[in-house]
């Protein structure tokens, strides 16, 4: 099961790093430099694939990590 947990890590790290950079946006701010930062912006195709299989093989994470906390 540990095996298997770790694999997960891995796998969630590459997915976050995946993730296009929207913080180097939001430092944008404080100088006045992007109007479009806080429009409604969707996410489509590829960009929108990724962040809903992070949050599956996050919750997948969660859920293994307390399986192995109550039964070891």
């Amino acid at each position: 099961m540990e095996t298997f947990l770790l694999i997960i890590c891995v796998v969630l790290i590459a997915l976050v790093l995946l993730q296009s950079n929207k913080a180097s946006d939001a430092g944008q701010i404080i100088t006045g430099g992007n109007q479009d930062l806080f429009q409604a912006q969707k996410e489509r195709g590829f960009e929108l694939f990724i962040t809903r299989v992070t949050a599956v093989v996050g919750a997948a994470f969660v859920i293994i990590s307390f399986v192995i906390m109550f039964f070891s």
